[in-house]
């Protein structure tokens, strides 16, 4: 699989962590120190997830070497939607007029996007796809509530979008070498280490302590997974782009695979944590820094539990 283009779109206000001082008692401070944060993007009221991918398409679509028509999978990967019934798939089938596109809704958490990649390979080898769109985006400021000690403080807002195809489409396109994900539900705490309950309090996550061990372990695993399974030692890596729930998980992944700085891609300081796009994100707002024969790595963690990663070469 190639991919031919990325857009992204990031709402512009910043919310400090001062905002949460009189909210649930924690300190600018004590919210940096434990997890990287120092502000998060926020929507607007008139915006949601659909409104949002919407603007990332239309950021990638300079760069895409055809006619976004021709796009016949179309996928909307998230977990905070804005209508459960007529999905962001569908919202941008109808507004670029993709007529020969299907179009889902897929959620597995903060897996989402990478499992989304799943599921287009999968179309691909089929034979009941060629190109595919990936819109990946969480408005997680709909669902949180700022009160909230143990969570209240991490969720940031974004979109990004990704043109996939089954065959090279233009030169330097960078070529997804091969995608693994897992379903993790049966592990320790489970379904009840992360919770979205829009009735019962929204967004939760009631054993942080215990999403931080599995991160810290399935991340870093699954990263070296792929690079041993497909011939390459961890010194080829060029960046390892995790997904973006903390920065004391992404400083424990480096630790662990001895891995420098300057290898280790992210945007958590700005934007806290932005759920499903988070390490598509960081991947579209690099794009110009990376250089033919680089070798990329997305590893990501989710709520359920799920987990998964992407080797890319471009």
């Amino acid at each position: 699989m190639f991919i031919n283009a990325t857009g992204h779109y990031v709402p512009e206000e910043r919310v400090h962590n001062q905002h949460f001082l009189n909210l649930n008692g924690l300190t600018s401070e004590w919210i940096e120190q434990r997890t990287g944060i120092k502000t998060r993007s926020r929507a607007r009221e008139d915006e949601n997830i659909n409104t949002m991918g919407l603007e990332a398409i239309k950021n990638a679509m300079p760069r895409l070497p055809y006619d976004i028509k021709e796009v016949d999978l179309i996928i909307s990967a998230s977990y905070s939607p804005y209508d459960t019934v007529a999905t962001g798939a569908h919202v941008a089938q109808r507004e670029f007029q993709i007529e020969k596109a299907k179009a889902l809704y897929l959620s597995s958490a903060c897996s989402s996007f990478v499992n989304a990649l799943e599921v287009v390979e999968g179309y691909f080898a089929m034979g009941k796809a060629t190109k595919a769109l990936i819109i990946s985006a969480d408005k997680n400021s709909t669902y949180y509530n700022e009160t909230d000690p143990k969570a209240g403080h991490l969720w940031g807002d974004a979109a990004a979008a990704f043109f996939i195809s089954k065959e090279k489409q233009a030169e330097n396109e960078a070529r997804i070498i091969e995608v693994f994900t897992e379903g993790l539900g049966h592990i320790s705490k489970g379904p009840e280490g992360v919770q979205l309950r829009p009735r019962n309090g929204g967004i939760m996550m009631p054993e942080g302590k215990d999403v931080f061990v599995q991160a810290c372990t399935y991340m870093p695993k699954n990263a070296l997974y792929l690079l041993e399974k497909n011939g390459y030692s961890l010194d080829k890596l060029t960046y390892l782009i995790g997904h973006q729930a903390n920065m004391r998980i992404l400083t424990n992944i480096a630790k662990q695979l001895k891995l420098p700085e300057e290898k280790i891609l992210y945007n958590i300081e700005e934007l806290g944590n932005t759920g499903s796009v988070s390490s598509a994100l960081v991947y579209a707002q690099n794009i110009d820094k990376f250089q033919t024969g680089d070798l990329i790595c997305l590893t990501v963690f989710g709520g359920g539990y799920s987990a998964g990663a992407c080797l890319i070469e471009c």
